[in-house]
């Protein structure tokens, strides 16, 4: 897996939740720098383990689909009739 990269607009708008969330809830103001370094942290530190269950629901998604595309082609097939 390469390393997650957000896009401008994300990482923004990640190291602004991150810098309220320091303000809020431990009343201590945290700069650009040190938000983003934090961000960074946590997608490298996190990012493999969202990224595995990502990948592990599309897994068990696209098992469940291929289950029903298979009764469906199942379905279709000719039943021979009788020759009277």
């Amino acid at each position: 897996m390469s390393p997650l990269k957000l896009p401008r607009e994300q990482r923004e708008q990640m190291i602004s939740l991150i810098q309220e969330y320091f303000e809020v809830e431990r009343g201590e103001q945290i700069g650009d720098l040190a938000a983003d370094g934090m961000l960074e942290f946590f997608l490298k530190q996190i990012g493999p383990y969202v990224y595995n269950q990502a990948l592990s629901d599309s897994r068990q998604l696209v098992n469940e689909r291929m289950a029903s595309l298979e009764e469906d082609i199942y379905a279709l097939e000719l039943r021979p009739g009788r020759v009277r």
